[in-house]
């Protein structure tokens, strides 16, 4: 009997150790979050180069019509890069009060290629041609 109670408190206590070790956070019962992408910002020139540029021009500062200004940009310059990554992402309609272009901003800037590694290369792009 006093085997079964040392059993019964040891793994009361592994449990105890388990739940406060990795329990109750915001992933509890889901995946673990995925690290934090480190963006490479010439690698995001050339991907820019490749699906950016068409829209937001050869030194990123639009096309009238199509793209804004990046090396001005409000949006960029107070966006977290997890915001812009969302945002590139999912683009943006015309038909969105906050599209001061008049045209779809495409999910990808079109170009369903892009990783997310592409992405945060890109953002990282985006933070060296800001004034």
């Amino acid at each position: 009997m006093k085997e079964l109670r040392i059993g019964a408190m040891i793994l009361a206590c592994a449990g105890l150790l388990l739940a406060a070790c990795g329990g109750g956070g915001a992933n509890a019962g889901g995946a673990a979050s995925a690290p934090a992408l480190v963006g490479d910002a010439t690698a995001g020139k050339v991907a820019y180069e490749v699906t950016c540029i068409a829209c937001h021009g050869p030194d990123a500062v639009g096309i009238t019509g199509l793209g804004k200004d990046w090396t001005v940009s409000e949006f960029i310059r107070n966006s977290s890069d997890a915001d812009l990554m969302a945002f590139i992402k999912q683009g943006r309609l015309a038909a969105d009060p906050d599209n001061t272009t008049g045209v779809d901003m495409p999910a990808m800037g079109g170009n369903n290629e892009l990783t997310d590694q592409d992405v945060a290369d890109v953002i990282a792009y985006m933070r060296t041609v800001q004034k």
